[in-house]
């Protein structure tokens, strides 16, 4: 496995002439999609020794629509230049080497369909276009000639490279010209022989026509004479053979001085080897060619079924061939090959590079015929990467072509060894999961709903599940089985199942024993063993806990419930995402730290990424659910919705992320920090997986038709694009079709050639799929761009026309329709000069009209009428004459007998039956009295009425009901739905009414009749609400959604889906709604939810009246009134922190009077808010608010944490400091304002930690410490870590006193005077980090000694008081903690190392069992060793071991009660210590700064406190 970024690229484009090219120096490049990549090839490609000589260095973008043409400059010194063509109309010029474009024209206006470089002329382009137009473009010039040659398709073209003015054309009827350009396209040979499309042409490399012993063939069609004129030889004519390969299964020789075929290759039916299509369908057949240089005498070409020919054209009786690549099986290419080019390497190695519909790029050596290297490619998104947990590096690629690649990224001798599984998907693969134990064993689900299982050590197919899902396969996992388990055949059951979660939202157990049994669908036992009453929430992930112990599953409407086995016991529900949940993922088990497996992160269609610590849930087992609100750790920066997540398997809480917005991001989860940001895709990334070997590899897939390798190391990004990509605008642009593509008519050989490439075997994927140009669809379905196109690139149109079309033609003819009746109004507006008999009323049409004219005819006629009467009537027997006579005159019938009435009835019907008026038929046939046989008549040619239907009762009960029913068919054949369902009423079936009503979504009208008609309890009418209720909740019609749940008395489903919205009215709604209909634990979560909403815009007055909206928040009631009271506090004092802890300005808060109406103490005031608002005036109800507070935990913070969220939860500890202040609970108290003052600290709000101090403790800790009592009490250790905190800032606010030049309440100053370095701004983190760097900053006052600065007595207290902070038994305890982490971390390095180095060698290389300290010796130094380090020593593992293990010795000795409460950094309040003596000289004892040094001495063994200890010593000596 190398360690170089790797690119799976998209598939080359299909059916097209000339897509791929290569240049001398060894540079190919091929069309895929809208873009070309180019690959590097031979020595220059870097790649590492060993592996294939080839690297994806680039890409050129620039086209909107398919690439259908590529072509280099052949020339020397112009190898950087190239051209492509594309459906987008354009022909670009690129340099490939700063890979932008040169120039381009529009000069086509047809779909172009062959491009060439002239190999003549340097700046010469010539390309041609489907109606046969063909332009020369000078580049130099900019010029360009328009040549109209045949009204013929071009299907490709080739310059001579002979002569510059003669260009070669191959037509899709067969016909091959050869014209000459400086003559405006003279045709100089029109070379007939072919009958079907011409997919080549190759000019023989050498000039002349002695280079091959060739006789005309007999069987030539092409006279002497071309064009009617006998051609004389001319330069431009004599001495050339041409080449051409045609779809009729032939290759032919041309003499050019001739004009003729010299020969002719009949392509063999080779026996496929190991494939499974038929060589004899034509309609597969794709011929290229090649002529190889210097040559003449050899032509390769391509076969039926993907095999490459060399034949030898020595002797033209004998027709021999040799085939590429006899030794080795399985290496030619398994599909038609479109695409052969010639490249020589910089080692002057001849090179054949072939492309195929197999979607391989494959490279072959001229010398042996044999295939040197494979370059795979995808041709669909890259939906799903899996790696194996059992055959490490193992990566299963799940691809929307239909096909599942299996790549071994550690295979040393190919970087690409890709394997493909098709058989039995024959659809999108969106979902892959490797089994955890069993080798080779691969799960995968596609987006028809398919489930299987794929043995890939095996070329059996796969075994499919009988039970599908309804829609798209979203996500597979591997699990414990739940009951009921079906049991296998003896009784037992696998130790893993497989679960799969489909789009309609159900989530199914597969016994994988037994695929064919029916899968069980999970809601099942959810809802037995919890009991559950409401709707079920539609699941779109499912995850489980590495132990298996734990499932997770994520839901549509943002929440995510957590699942006990073995009975599936639902004991928690996250309530944090408020959109589709689309990935779930948990930490690993074998990180260094084993509580982080508990760490769950999350993904959804937001941009937020939230990560929970579920530790204290799942151990605690709750009896009923317990509902999360807040995060662990939140992770913002991604712009568009998240699609994959995956933790490193290498660190402690390390997460990359897939997004919408085009980029992959790393983020340091436990510091809440982006670290690195991957931004090589093109398009929205779907998937991406953690290399399981190498730490500093990542692999990533997407909507580009790409799978790249990366390496964090080399990214330059830390963090997500912020904003709109331009991806997003560009796809959106894309998407959209151009307006003269509606107008143009393709040709009829698109819907053949499309209707073709579908006649094979199964092995063709999914080619009934419509083609995109470059775009994508939308997340609901791709199109793919690689399926069977036309030649040449042109669009095919079977599918399209049963997709796009039908709209477009039915809105044409609605168009027509409309206009034709303004120009009917138009027509029938009488101009006020005409006369009133020209408006009279048109005569009724006539119901026997043939009659009519009958009896209109000559007198003659009439007369012989009256005698052929006259006999009839009369005559006693009929002869045959008399009844000829009678038949060809029918209208006699109305004189005569019935039977011959009936026969002028008929004849008259099939007149008005042929002049289209089948009403008038109908009155004829009733007439006649036949109304049942004119019912089955109107029936069957769907051309029933209204009146006769309402005639139908004549004809009997039964007769009428068959033609209500009748008639409502053809009505919804007319899409009248609802009239159908009237009628349909009329006979009583109104459950078929409603069904109908509700199957073509009239769902408020199904309602309405269900509502009328049946019984208020009948199922039917709840299933119609909550089918309606689904449909408009997943478009987003929210209220209309929570009525028809009210309908269905789903009250906590109508809750749920008003609160989707997630603004504060809707969340305030949905809790009333909840507070109604008596779900209180919803409405308390809701009401929750809300009131944090309005936090944002600082609306205290509403946030309050949501809280009042349930009892249970009246703790929360309380808080948030504190956490308002300071606010205004801090926005008085005029800190930063009351004005940026919300989005809005102060002026536009909406404060309650009470903050701002109350003076005193700042506690005080807030006992006076609570006693005389809240009614909080006795010990009992301090305690139950108490209690309700207690069981509320929030998660530690870090520096990331936002202001708003860390100013909530230092107020939830704070109201927690009060209440038990006012129930006299010391112990609590006091342990819950250490957690506040933590909080700030660990968050590096220095600010607000002094801000609690002087709130909370103005006096200091003294009337705490009284209060607590003896040290026996539990919360001492508690209060000593508080009153260490407390001195720890007093100690910062003497130290930036003394930076100061005026008087404080700290110190005195004698006169007025400037530092000597002035400082910048005050810290305001007290972090051991920051403060350190701190410390030794140059931007740092540094007084001298003759300071007239004296100390305050109060400052001379907290001076005095510092030794409770110079603590030794903290300092060895913060000493081994920095020790362990040092290690660790040292280790880690030294175990990625160890990784890469491992990688790099060769596999058979037997490693040293000392190697991995040899090799962390050589490249690893100590970051924590005292005497090595200053040398940079290295450092040995047994070294690091010994380290770790006394380290974690002496923290066991410590007890529980000092690591469980923080202390500040010991080491940082010497250094602080020290600097103040250093300003104010005498102001720390002599005993006080000689410990401060010893601690610093003894412990201060890292860099930064080395440095500190530097700096602070040269001071000390200056004063």
């Amino acid at each position: 496995m190398g360690l170089e970024p790797r690119t799976l690229p998209p598939s080359p484009n299909w059916y097209c002439t000339r897509c791929s090219d290569a240049v001398p120096g060894g540079l190919f490049g091929f069309a895929a999609r809208t873009s070309v990549f180019l690959v590097r090839v031979g020595p220059g490609a870097g790649a590492i020794p060993g592996t294939p000589p080839f690297r994806v260095i680039g890409e050129l973008v620039g086209h909107t629509e398919k690439v259908s043409g590529f072509t280099f400059s052949h020339h020397p010194g112009q190898y950087h230049l190239c051209a492509t063509s594309s459906d987008d109309g354009t022909v670009k010029i690129w340099d490939v080497e700063t890979k932008t474009v040169v120039t381009e024209h529009a000069l086509h206006q047809h779909t172009i369909s062959a491009l060439h470089w002239s190999p003549r002329v340097k700046d010469l382009i010539v390309s041609g276009d489907e109606k046969g137009v063909v332009f020369c473009y000078w580049l130099n010039r900019n010029d360009s000639q328009h040549l109209f040659i045949e009204p013929r398709t071009i299907f490709c073209l080739t310059c001579s490279p002979h002569h510059e003015d003669l260009v070669a054309i191959g037509y899709k009827d067969g016909i091959v010209v050869i014209i000459d350009i400086s003559k405006k396209g003279e045709v100089i040979h029109r070379l007939r022989g072919h009958d079907d499309e011409i997919h080549s042409i190759a000019w023989c490399p050498l000039p002349g026509e002695d280079c091959l012993s060739l006789n005309q063939e007999e069987n030539s069609e092409e006279p002497e004479i071309t064009n009617g004129k006998v051609k004389t030889e001319t330069p431009e004519t004599k001495g050339c053979y041409l080449a051409t390969g045609s779809k009729d299964q032939t290759i032919r020789i041309w003499s050019c001085s001739r004009g003729r075929g010299v020969m002719i290759l009949k392509l063999p039916f080779l026996k496929r080897r190991g494939g499974g299509i038929d060589p004899t369908v034509k309609e597969r057949l794709w011929v290229t060619l090649y002529w190889p240089k210097n040559q003449p005498t050899q032509l390769i070409s391509s076969c039926f079924g993907g095999e490459l020919l060399l034949w030898d054209l020595t002797q033209s009786w004998r027709r021999k061939y040799t085939l590429f690549s006899t030794s080795a099986e399985g290496q030619n290419h398994s599909r038609i090959v479109f695409n052969l080019c010639p490249l020589q390497t910089e080692d002057d190695k001849q090179l054949l590079l072939s492309t195929s519909m197999d979607r391989d790029v494959k490279c072959w050596d001229m010398a042996t015929l044999e295939c040197c290297w494979t370059l795979p490619s995808l041709g669909g998104f890259a939906y799903s990467l899996a790696f194996s947990p059992v055959d490490l590096g193992c990566l299963a690629i799940g691809v929307g072509d239909g096909m599942i690649r299996v790549w071994n990224t550690l295979s040393i001798k190919n970087n690409y060894d890709v394997k493909n599984f098709w058989q039995g998907v024959k659809s999108k693969v969106t979902a892959l999961c490797w089994h955890p134990n069993k080798e080779g064993c691969l799960a995968f689900g596609t987006d028809d709903g398919k489930v299987g299982l794929y043995d890939t050590y095996s070329n059996k197919p796969p075994q499919i599940s009988s039970t599908y899902h309804k829609k798209t396969v979203y996500t597979l996992a591997w699990g414990p089985p739940v009951p009921p388990m079906p049991l296998g055949g003896e009784g037992d059951r696998p130790s893993l199942t497989l679960y799969s979660c489909g789009g309609e939202g159900i989530v199914l157990q597969h016994n994988p024993w037994k695929l064919s049994g029916e899968a069980f669908d999970i809601n099942k036992l959810i809802r037995d063993t919890n009991s559950t009453k409401y709707k079920l929430p539609v699941h779109t992930e499912i995850s489980w806990k590495a132990d298996g112990k734990i499932m997770a599953l994520g839901n549509e409407d943002g929440s995510i419930e957590i699942f006990q086995v073995p009975n599936l016991k639902l004991i928690c529900i996250i309530q944090q995402h408020h959109k589709l949940v689309n990935t779930i993922t948990w930490h690993h088990e074998h990180g260094s730290q084993p509580e982080l497996s508990y760490l769950m992160a999350s993904g959804s269609n937001n941009a937020v990424i939230y990560v929970h610590n579920l530790k204290t849930v799942i151990e605690s087992n709750p009896e009923s659910p317990v509902t999360m609100t807040e995060p662990y750790r939140t992770l913002s920066g991604h712009t568009a919705k998240i699609t994959s997540l995956a933790w490193s398997p290498h660190h402690d809480g390390r997460l990359v992320s897939a997004s919408y917005d085009g980029t992959a991001q790393v983020w340091d989860t436990l510091r809440e920090e982006p670290l690195c940001n991957f931004r090589g895709h093109r398009g929205r990334l779907l998937c991406v997986a953690w290399s399981p070997l190498d730490p500093d590899c990542i692999y990533s897939g997407a909507d580009d038709f790409c799978v790249y390798k990366w390496l964090i190391s080399m990214q330059d990004h830390s963090r997500p694009p912020q904003g709109k990509k331009s991806i997003e605008l560009e796809k959106k642009r894309l998407s959209q079709p151009k307006p003269k593509a509606k107008k143009k008519k393709k040709p009829t050989l698109r819907m053949l050639i499309k209707q073709e490439s579908l006649e094979g075997n199964e092995e063709s994927i999914k080619e009934n799929s419509v083609p995109t140009e470059n775009g994508v669809s939308d997340q609901e379905g791709e199109e793919e761009a690689q399926e069977p196109e036309s030649p040449c690139g042109l669009t095919t149109m079977d599918a399209r026309e049963s997709i796009v079309c039908t709209p477009v033609s039915s809105s044409f003819e609605k168009s027509k329709v409309t206009i034709n009746n303004k120009v009917t109004l138009l027509k029938k507006e009488p101009p006020k000069e005409k006369s009133e008999a020209s408006i009279k009323k048109r005569k009724a049409r006539s119901m026997l009209p043939l009659s009519t004219s009958l009896d209109h005819r000559s007198k003659e006629e009439l007369h012989h009428d009256c005698l052929v009467l006259a006999t009839a009537k009369h005559s006693k027997e009929r002869n045959e004459d008399m009844s000829a006579d009678l038949e060809e005159r029918f209208h006699l019938g109305l004189f005569t007998d019935r039977p011959t009435l009936y026969r002028m009835i008929e004849t008259e019907g099939k007149g008005h039956l042929e002049n289209g008026h089948p009403e008038l038929f109908h009155q004829l046939m009733l007439w006649k009295g036949d109304l049942k046989g004119v019912l089955q008549t109107a029936a069957e040619r769907g051309e029933l009425t209204d009146n006769l239907v309402a005639m139908a009762p004549v004809a009997g009960y039964h007769v009428w009901l068959w033609a209500v029913e009748a008639f409502a068919k053809q009505l919804c054949f007319q899409d009248q739905h609802v009239k159908a369902a009237s009628h349909l009423l009329s006979i009583h079936k109104v459950y078929e009414a409603v069904e109908l009503l509700k199957s073509n979504h009239f769902y408020r009208e199904a309602i309405a009749v269900a509502k009328a008609r049946l019984r208020p309890e009948d199922p039917v009418l709840k299933d119609l609400y909550l089918s309606w209720g689904t449909i408009l909740e997943r478009d987003g019609h929210y209220a209309i959604a929570a009525k028809c749940y009210l309908g269905a008395t789903s009250t906590y489903d109508a809750a749920k889906v008003l609160a989707k919205k997630g603004d504060a009215a809707s969340l305030r709604t949905a809790a009333e709604l909840a507070v109604i209909v008596g779900e209180n634990e919803l409405s308390a979560s809701l009401a929750l939810r809300c009131a944090q909403e309005l936090l944002l815009a600082k609306n205290w007055v509403g946030a309050q009246e949501a809280l009042q909206l349930h009892e249970s928040l009246q703790g929360q009631r309380l808080v948030f009134c504190l956490l308002e009271l300071l606010c205004k506090h801090l926005e008085e004092k005029q800190l930063p922190e009351g004005r940026t802890s919300t989005s809005s300005s102060s002026s536009s808060s909406s404060y309650h009077s009470w903050a701002t109406g109350t003076e005193g103490p700042f506690v005080q005031r807030v006992t006076t808010v609570w006693k005389s608002v809240f009614s909080l005036d006795t010990p009992g109800k301090y305690h139950t608010a108490l209690k309700k507070l207690q069981d509320v935990k929030y998660p530690s913070a870090t520096n990331n944490t936002p202001s708003k969220q860390l100013l909530l939860h230092i107020c939830h500890d704070l109201t927690l400091v009060v209440l038990n202040q006012q129930v006299a609970s010391w112990d609590e108290a006091v342990i819950a304002l250490l957690r506040a003052v933590v909080r700030s600290y660990d968050s590096g709000n220095f600010t607000i930690m002094q801000e609690i101090h002087w709130t909370f403790l103005p006096d200091g800790c003294d009337h705490l410490r009284d209060k607590l009592g003896d040290d026996q009490s539990p919360a001492t250790p508690a209060f000593k870590s508080l009153e260490a905190f407390y001195i720890y800032g007093q100690l910062y606010e003497i130290w930036w006193s003394l930076s100061r030049s005026e008087s404080s309440v700290w110190a005195i100053a004698g006169h007025k005077r400037t530092p000597l370095v002035k400082q910048s701004q005050q810290p305001d983190s007290p972090r051991t980090e920051e403060t350190d760097s701190r410390a030794s900053s140059p931007q740092e006052p540094h007084w001298p000694p003759q300071s007239d600065l004296r100390l305050t007595e109060r400052s001379q207290r907290v001076l005095s008081a510092c030794k409770e902070l110079l603590s030794e038994k903290h300092a060895i305890l913060q000493d081994s903690q920095r020790t362990v982490a040092g290690v660790q971390e040292t280790l880690a390095e030294m175990i990625r190392q160890h990784q890469k180095s491992q990688l790099c060698k060769s596999t058979t290389s037997s490693p040293d069992k000392n190697e991995l300290e040899q090799e962390t010796e050589q490249q690893v130094p100590s970051t924590q060793s005292q005497c090595k380090e200053e040398t940079n020593e290295p450092v040995s593992l047994p070294e690091l071991t010994k380290r770790l293990t006394e380290a974690n010795e002496r923290i066991a000795k410590f007890p529980e009660s000092m690591k469980t409460w923080p202390f500040p950094d010991v080491l940082e309040c010497c250094l602080v210590l020290l600097c103040i003596k250093s300003q104010c000289p005498g102001c720390v004892t002599q005993e006080t700064q000689q410990q401060a040094q010893e601690l610093l001495r003894k412990y201060g063994t890292t860099k930064t406190y080395r440095r500190h200890c530097q700096t602070s010593a040269c001071e000390l000596e200056r004063t």
